[in-house]
């Protein structure tokens, strides 16, 4: 793939087809995954707008910041801790529509109004997850969902 992202879609579920194949093509052609999940990153956030889309790695007995698009961010996240460590415990998508009503919220900031975190699994196991924030309330729902979990599922 090339560095150029092509964004085109009348609606959300278009948007993601039109950008799933681009990043299979663009994780398929790159073995770091660092690499990949900054990637990833820039084309979510390129084509979305979301407010913060990042990656949390699993290191040891917490979730490490990886790399991400948008404004600083929590560093180290326990497991059960927040949406990200709930998504990382139950080994499940979270979407919260209301970041202020889960309860133990991390708010890494103050701008978040819902947030949806895909877990990454390899084996069985909970290797990463892709958190997603919105400044929005309601913003995520099930084509974000399936689109996302398709799309870490290339990771895998």
């Amino acid at each position: 793939m090339s560095e150029n992202l092509i964004i085109q879609g009348n609606n959300k579920q278009e948007l993601y087809e039109n950008l799933l194949p681009q990043i299979k093509s663009l994780v398929e052609c790159e073995t770091d995954e660092i690499a990949n999940m900054a990637n990833v990153s820039a084309c979510l956030k390129d084509t979305f707008n979301f407010w913060w889309v990042g990656f949390y790695r699993v290191i040891g007995d917490e979730l490490v910041l990886g790399p991400f698009q948008g404004p600083l961010a929590c560093t180290r996240i326990r497991k059960g801790k927040g949406v990200c460590g709930t998504a990382w415990q139950e080994a499940k998508t979270q979407i919260v529509p209301d970041v202020d009503a889960f309860p133990g919220h991390i708010a890494c900031s103050s701008l978040t109004r819902s947030e949806i975190v895909v877990p990454i699994i390899k084996n069985g196991e909970v290797v990463a997850v892709l958190d997603i924030d919105s400044e929005k309330p309601a913003n995520f729902d099930e084509v974000d969902k399936e689109n996302l979990e398709k799309m870490v599922a290339l990771f895998v």
